[in-house]
């Protein structure tokens, strides 16, 4: 893999997928980030396309122009005055949100309410978006120490760049809390969908699923899940009942946005479970639950979002000893020029598509 370890080896400008409009992106020649003291300039390698990202870029929820892009990984290019512990030609991973650690919700743990980690810290240009749909991104002072993990040999940048997805679901499976025989549903399963089906699996749980395409229930059910059902075609709260002594499942993760699909977490869950809603993201979208089917059911609903510092190194083991086959939600690679193809297949998912990477050096 070609290292990067000057300065000369930088160019002025570079290819970035800029942000003009909603559902209008371009590939533009923007100048190569300038870093300063305590930053980092990192060579992205690869990024993955979030749906977070792809919400931002469908219905214009942040001004124009911006660089998204946040799931990145690359190489260490430059280093800012007073930069220590890294150096040109480290491949790294890079998160774009590190909290203070010391505020009232940083005492809580609750990281993703601090308002430091709301500032995105990785920027290649224009207000600090992530960045990662470039080919040079820089990475802000509160991020470097924190929010870099460096990559081993062997490990593909591809592969690298799930570690800030599977960070997030890694936080949420462990507020979820599974115990080892729990039965947990998971609807819905594109790439978060299968990742929270292999964490609950290692967590010793039984896994059943829903997923509307083929290719994807028949890959759920190689990573572990015993039953993955057409949602569209089956009764899923009986068909829970039927693998659960008539009770319903134990704990339920929403991992897919659609109309009514959080009163079916409740339908196919027992009384005292605990429902995730992991992709109830929209403030306009709205969920009417009957009140008696949480307090009197003693049901726990609850959200988590975004990644956890704590776990950010065990979540990079995960994926870099292989203990997930991330590898396996990888389905499509492609170069920058090419990104609007994969923002459109990510939004409309086809047979055999999961995990879209961009490589913006291809």
């Amino acid at each position: 893999m070609p290292v990067a370890n000057s300065e000369q080896s930088v160019p002025r400008y570079m290819r970035a997928a800029v942000y003009l409009a909603p559902g209008r992106v371009e590939i533009q020649e923007v100048p190569v980030p300038e870093i300063g003291p305590g930053e980092l300039l990192v060579r992205v390698e690869a990024c993955g396309i979030c749906h977070t990202d792809l919400k931002k870029i469908t219905y214009g929820l942040l001004p124009p122009p911006r660089i998204f892009g946040h799931e990145t990984a690359g190489v260490v290019v430059r280093t800012g005055p007073g930069v220590e512990g890294f150096r040109p030609g480290e491949r790294v991973v890079v998160f774009h949100h590190i909290p203070c650690g010391e505020c009232f919700y940083c005492r809580r743990r609750l990281y993703a309410q601090c308002p430091v980690y709301k500032r995105v810290g990785v920027t290649a240009g224009f207000e600090p978006a992530g960045g990662g749909f470039a080919q040079y991104v820089r990475v802000l002072p509160w991020i470097v120490p924190r929010g870099v993990e460096r990559i081993p040999e062997g490990v593909s940048f591809d592969r690298a760049s799930m570690v800030e997805p599977v960070n997030t679901c890694h936080k949420a499976i462990e507020q979820l809390d599974p115990q080892p025989g729990d039965l947990v549903l998971v609807l819905g399963q594109g790439p978060i969908g299968l990742l929270f089906t292999m964490l609950a699996r290692l967590r010793g749980a039984r896994v059943a699923a829903t997923e509307t395409l083929p290719y994807r229930r028949e890959i759920s059910r190689e990573l572990g899940a015993e039953q993955c059902w057409d949602p569209t075609s089956e009764d899923v709260p009986s068909r829970v009942r039927q693998l659960s002594d008539g009770r319903g499942a134990d704990a339920v993760v929403v991992a897919v946005s659609a109309p009514g699909i959080v009163e079916q977490a409740v339908a196919a869950s027992r009384p005292g479970s605990r429902i995730l809603l992991f992709s109830q993201t929209s403030h306009e979208e709205r969920v009417v639950l009957p009140g008696a089917e949480i307090c009197v059911a003693e049901r726990t609903v609850f959200g988590c979002y975004s990644a956890s510092v704590d776990l950010q190194r065990e979540s990079a083991r995960m994926v870099f000893n292989g203990v997930l086959s991330v590898d396996r939600l990888i389905s499509h690679r492609l170069p920058l020029a090419r990104i609007m193809e994969g923002i459109r297949l990510a939004l409309h998912p086809r047979e055999k598509s999961l995990k879209i990477v961009v490589q913006p050096q291809a």
